[in-house]
C-alpha cells in the first residue's frame, strides 16, 4: 500500500529541488534557514513544509536573491515574494516547484491554482512544452530514487492527463482541415505510457489533422482492422516498457506486416526510450523514429 511520503532526508531534498545536499548543509549551517529534526542513525530528516520553504527559496534564489538576503526574511513573507516577482518575470521555474509540492502533499488545488496562474499568459502548449514536459522527467528521475511513491506518481499524471483531454475536447469539436491523411494513436499490449500519445494527439488536432485515438493495449491484428475505415494511415505508438527490448523488432516487423505497408500509403511512427532497439534492417521510408515530442513537432513544422 502507498503512503503519503512527508518525511523527507537530504537527499530527497537534492533531488526535489535540484540544490546539492553539500550546500544545504551550508545553508543550514551559516544562516539558519532548516531546523531539521533527527532520525535513525541521527540522520537529518525533514517535513513537507522544509521542503515547500525550500524550493521557494530556491526560486529567489534563482532570481538573484542572495541567501543571505533571504535568511534575514520573515518566513511568512518567502512565499509571497515568491508571487510577487514571478508576476514579473518567467513562472515556468517556480510553477514546475509548486507542482511538485502539490504532488507530495497530494493537493488538487495547488496542482489546479498553479495552471490557471500560467494561463493567463501562456497557452496549454506553452504549459506542457515548458513545464509539464520538465515535470514529467523529473518525476521519473524521483520515482528511481525511490524519493516518491507510485502513489505521487498517478496522481500529478492523472491531472496532467485532464488538461490534455480537455483541451483536445475543445478541437475534436472541429472539421479537420487536413483529410488526406489519418493519424491512428494508441499503445501496444501492456504499455502504460500514456502522457506523450495523448499530447501527441492534441498537437495533431492543433494543427488540424484528422486522428482516431484507440488508446492503450491493443493487438496488431485489431488495429490492422482500421485498414478496412481509412485510407493513407500514419500509425502512432509508444515503445517504452512493452514490447521488452528482445521482442521490439519482431514487434515492428509483426506490424509492418499486418498493417499492410509494402502495400498501402501507409506509415509507422514510433516513440519511447525502445525504439533504440528496432533492428536497421527494419528501418526505411515508411517508419519514422522521435526521441521526444519537442523534436517530432519541430521536424513536422508545428513550432
Amino acid at each position: 500500500m502507498n503512503k503519503t511520503k512527508s518525511v523527507f532526508n537530504i537527499k530527497d531534498l537534492e533531488n526535489l529541488t535540484g540544490i546539492k545536499a553539500h550546500t544545504i548543509r551550508i545553508w543550514e549551517k551559516r544562516y539558519s534557514i532548516l531546523t531539521p529534526e533527527r532520525g535513525d542513525n541521527n540522520t537529518r530528516v525533514y517535513d513537507t513544509h522544509a521542503l515547500q520553504k525550500l524550493l521557494n527559496i530556491n526560486t529567489l534564489n534563482k532570481f538573484g536573491y542572495k541567501i543571505s538576503v533571504i535568511a534575514k526574511m520573515e518566513e511568512s513573507k518567502i512565499p509571497l515574494m515568491v508571487r510577487e516577482i514571478l508576476s514579473k518575470k518567467t513562472v515556468y521555474s517556480h510553477a514546475i516547484n509548486s507542482f511538485k509540492v502539490a504532488m507530495m502533499n497530494f493537493d488538487v488545488p495547488l496542482f489546479f491554482s498553479t495552471y490557471n496562474a500560467l494561463l493567463t499568459n501562456k497557452s496549454f502548449r506553452d504549459i506542457f512544452y515548458d513545464c509539464f514536459l520538465p515535470l514529467l522527467e523529473e518525476i521519473g528521475a524521483l520515482w528511481q530514487t525511490d524519493t516518491i511513491t507510485s502513489a505521487h506518481e498517478h496522481f500529478i499524471c492523472s491531472l496532467i492527463k485532464q488538461k490534455i483531454a480537455s483541451n483536445t475536447e475543445v478541437l475534436q469539436e472541429q472539421e479537420p482541415a487536413k483529410t488526406d491523411r489519418t493519424f491512428v494513436l494508441y499503445l501496444p499490449d501492456d504499455e502504460i505510457h500514456e502522457i506523450g500519445l495523448l499530447f501527441i494527439n492534441y498537437e495533431l488536432l492543433h494543427q488540424g489533422f484528422k486522428t482516431v485515438y484507440i488508446g492503450e493495449s491493443i493487438p496488431v491484428e485489431s488495429l490492422a482492422d482500421t485498414n478496412n475505415y481509412f485510407d493513407n494511415i500514419t500509425f502512432v505508438t509508444y515503445l517504452t516498457i512493452n514490447p521488452e527490448p528482445a521482442l521490439v523488432s519482431p514487434y515492428v516487423k509483426a506490424l509492418k506486416e499486418s498493417l499492410l505497408l509494402e502495400d498501402k500509403e501507409n506509415e509507422l511512427y514510433f516513440f519511447g526510450r525502445n525504439t533504440m532497439h528496432i533492428s536497421p534492417s527494419l528501418l526505411d521510408e515508411k517508419i519514422s523514429t522521435f526521441n521526444d515530442i519537442r523534436k517530432f513537432a519541430e521536424e513536422l513544422h508545428f513550432i
